[in-house]
């Protein structure tokens, strides 16, 4: 979240954010919130002040066999006025601290403004786009006709938005984790996490998902939340901790299920593997140094755009726009993957830097090496980076559709063979 004292000094610089961002201005509504709550608790400290002293003269007058009726009644009138004063204090605080739950991060300068997709940015563009002597299938088509891919039995036990891979697609979203991480790990020096997929509120709010995106997430009956991404328990392994800055950057790299209730997707994907409920995804963590994010971030990207070169998948980079970004997010680029069989490009990584945004709510700090004055730095907060590396469901539609033969067939591409025993073809089972 954003800093509140930051926001009471630049209000201006904060409704011009919000306006880049598509979203209605609430700096004065912020303000007017703190103000309330810090006179309502400025009120309710002198009131206690007052109770602590005219209890001891309270104390003190019956001791001396004096009357104490008085302050008697004056004990009960601060008693009375207290309840009344912590209560819309604490009414104050919470409408303060949940609007600024929901105020989205700052956008940084080179992001374009825009209200959507329509609005984002082409960086660049990889790969040529492949040819066909005949009319490029969807993905479930193929999986289907393969004997690979089967929604109707998937959703006979768990609903629609659910699939089940069988056999040689099975093994090969397999082989696409394995060497999603063999290449984040031995090339990128990422450490590999095995995190839990279920969470607390406290985590899920250090992440930014609560309150805003409830809806979007599973719980269980239990309290905890199912991860949409393996981002939410990565960012939290340094929630509430101090850093050393020199062990900074922390890179993490994780293959875990991810859940979502789709809420606001309605009518959306409905057939295929693009909007699933539960789908796997590598996910790429950094916490680093202030001053190092836009280089780490152009560092992620590269490392994601990596997986994509290798598998000779055609995509482009788009620096998304203040209103296609992220709660989170100061800064977006999405890779987008070339599917024949939809004529277009689709999302298939999403890298954002948070800025200190995730690390307010967590308190996550870092400690500078450097000393004031023969004293230790007071800690700072961190930086949080976050991408896909990639989703890999969504790869495998795209091996599918740009792999694709006229027979049906779906040749493997050679970097994915050492995983898959030295299968060349995929073929109808």
């Amino acid at each position: 979240m954003l800093d509140i004292k930051w926001i009471r000094d630049n209000p201006d610089l904060l409704d011009a954010a919000l306006k880049k961002r598509n979203k209605i201005p609430c700096a004065a509504e912020l303000i007017q919130l703190d103000e309330t709550h810090r006179t309502l608790l400025t009120q309710v400290q002198e009131l206690q002040s007052e109770r602590n002293a005219v209890a001891k003269a309270f104390g003190e007058a019956k001791r001396k066999g004096e009357s104490a009726d008085d302050l008697g009644a004056r004990a009960t009138e601060i008693k009375q006025s207290l309840a009344t004063l912590e209560e819309q204090s604490s009414k104050a605080q919470n409408g303060l601290e949940y609007l600024l739950a929901v105020t989205p991060n700052m956008a940084r300068e080179e992001v374009p403004a825009g209200a959507d997709e329509e609005d984002n940015e082409l960086i660049k563009t990889w790969g040529e786009l492949p040819t066909f002597e005949f009319e490029p299938k969807r993905h479930f088509d193929l999986g289907e006709d393969l004997g690979l891919m089967d929604f109707e039995t998937a959703a006979k036990m768990s609903g629609s938005r659910f699939v089940i891979l069988r056999g040689a697609l099975a093994k090969l979203e397999r082989a696409l984790a394995n060497f999603m991480l063999d290449r984040h790990i031995e090339t990128y020096g990422y450490e590999e996490i095995q995190p839990p997929v279920l969470v607390k509120d406290q985590a899920f709010y250090g992440a930014g998902l609560l309150p805003k995106f409830a809806d979007n997430a599973f719980k269980t009956t239990e309290d905890h939340w199912l991860i949409p991404t393996s981002e939410v328990p990565l960012s939290n392994m340094v929630s509430d901790s101090i850093v050393e800055e020199k062990n900074l950057p922390l890179r993490f790299v994780a293959h875990t299920p991810c859940f979502r209730s789709e809420a606001g997707a309605a009518g959306r994907d409905t057939r295929g593997m693009i909007r699933l409920h539960q789908f796997n995804k590598v996910e790429l963590v950094s916490i680093t140094h202030p001053n190092e994010t836009l280089k780490e971030h152009e560092r992620m990207v590269s490392c994601a755009e990596s997986i994509l070169e290798s598998l000779k998948l055609p995509y482009r980079r788009m620096l998304l726009c203040g209103g296609d970004m992220g709660i989170q997010s100061e800064k977006t680029y999405d890779l987008e993957v070339w599917l024949p069989g939809e004529d277009t490009y689709r999302e298939i990584s999403s890298c954002s830097t948070c800025g200190d945004y995730q690390a307010r709510r967590m308190k996550a700090r870092f400690r500078p090496s450097e000393t004031v004055e023969g004293k230790k730095a007071k800690p700072q907060l961190l930086n949080t980076l976050n991408g896909s590396g990639l989703a890999v469901g969504r790869t495998v539609v795209a091996i599918l559709e740009n792999y694709q033969q006229a027979d049906g067939s779906i040749v493997v591409p050679e970097v994915l063979r050492p995983y898959m025993s030295g299968l060349e073809i995929i073929k109808k089972r």
